[in-house]
This record gives structure tokens, sequence and C-alpha cells, in this order.
């Protein structure tokens, strides 16, 4: 698959999520429709996928997707997915992200070779997947969601403790969601990005798109290194109105 590609079949996803009606609009434009229950974002918040020059926007109701609008006006697709402009909306609350969307094909993918380290395969559900998270910590470890991965745990050890892992979670349109977890202490080793390759040479060879979805410069460095691409940002965020909104809904 050519990197180009990536672009289209990444956008199908996002407007999946979204679980209504939406597409991207032409280069430079940003698409905001009301969805209560969408998968941008945690539920009564608004959630915002920059890709490919144009964005998607959900809100939970109309009120706030009216804020949200006239907040937004001619901003570039840039300003919506950074953290200041998005501030300056009214009555904005917590914020998630924003965080790089990153993919690879199968061309562009740059493997570790097996050889280099010794990796294991462990269910996801393995005792020593949880000590692990349980080392990182618990911002760590909800960062990296291993505990929702649908593909086996691929770790690394170090005197019979699991100080890697990595895995993914199978999403709509036969996507994998890249997951990665190094403990603290063993950080700064290449670890994250042997586990890593295990995790999205498996997920290739299913024929699966891999996503990566990182706020930290680490994060992003290992992608890189993997041959992924960032192609665009995810962001979401609270409008206070939405709050008593959400709950009425619920």
């Amino acid at each position: 698959m050519r990197m180009d590609a990536l672009v289209p079949r990444a956008r199908r996803l996002w407007e999946e999520l979204a679980r209504v009606p939406v597409s991207f609009t032409p280069p430079g434009g940003v698409n905001v429709v009301v969805s209560p229950r969408s998968g941008l974002c945690p539920v009564g918040w608004v959630g915002v996928v920059a890709l490919g020059g144009s964005a998607i926007a959900t809100a939970p109701s109309e009120s706030v997707a009216a804020i949200v609008r006239d907040a937004w006006g001619q901003l570039p697709v840039s300003a919506v997915v950074d953290g200041n402009w998005v501030r300056r909306i009214p009555s904005t609350g917590r914020m998630l992200g924003p965080a790089m969307l990153s993919y690879v094909s199968p061309a562009g993918f740059r493997p570790v070779p097996s050889g280099i380290m010794v990796r294991e395969q462990l269910p996801s559900a393995h005792p020593d997947v949880r000590i692990l998270e349980h080392a990182a910590g618990p911002e760590d470890a909800g960062e990296a969601a291993l505990d929702e991965i649908t593909s086996p745990a691929f770790v690394l050890r170090d005197r019979g403790q699991v100080v890697a892992a990595a895995g993914y979670r199978a999403w709509p349109r036969r996507t994998a969601h890249i997951s990665v977890l190094t403990e603290p202490e063993a950080r700064g080793r290449g670890l994250a990005r042997v586990t890593g390759s295990a995790a999205v040479a498996h997920a290739l060879s299913a024929g699966l798109l891999p996503q990566w979805r990182a706020r930290s410069v680490a994060s992003r460095r290992v992608a890189a290194a993997l041959g992924f691409e960032e192609l665009g940002v995810q962001l979401s965020f609270e409008v206070a109105a939405a709050i008593a909104i959400a709950i009425a809904i619920a």
C-alpha cells in the first residue's frame, strides 16, 4: 500500500468512529457535527481529528456545536487541533491531547531484526503484563491501555520480569491501534522499538492498518524509527455546557 493511500483509509476510520454521517471537507475546512456518542472523544466532550489538511469534529449537542463553530470561525485546520487555540473557546474545561496520529504501510515499515533481543508472546491478560502496568504507574499504563489489546502481548524480560510490552487493539475498518509500554527504569534502551516492531509486524501480516497515537516526543520517535508517518492529529475537550447535556441524554 502506498503512503498516499493511507490518508483516505485513516479518514474512513475516523468518519465511522464519529457514529453519525460526516466526511472530511476539502483541504482547509472543518466539518462540525452533532454526535452524542462519538468515538472521537469521551461522552459529553468535543472531539476533533485532522487528517490530510482537513478536519472533522463532533459535539454532544447542537448548542455546543454552535459554540465551537462560532469560536473557530475561519481558523486554519492547524489551529483547531492546537491546545492553545482551543482554550480560547468559552467555558473550555479538561483536554486530552493533542496526539499525533501516525500510520505505516507494509512497504514503509522498518522492522527491528528478530535476533536482536528475544521476544516472547503472552496472552494479553497474563499477570506479568499487569505487573508491568503497575510498575509503570496509572498514567502511563492508562495511556498505553495494554488491558484493552486484542492481540497477543509481545514482551521483553529482564531477570525474569517483563519490562516492555506491546500489542494492538482491533479497531473498525481493519485498523490495529498499537499499544506500547516500558517500565520507567528500563527506558532509553530501545525496548519499545523492539516490542512495537513485533506488534506492527503481527498486524501487517493480518492485513491490518497499524495506527500509532502519541503525545510524547519519545513515543513519536519510536513510531518514526519503525517507519510510521505522522498524518494527523486528535484532540478532545470539554465545554462546560456539554456536561449537563451529556447527563440529560444518558
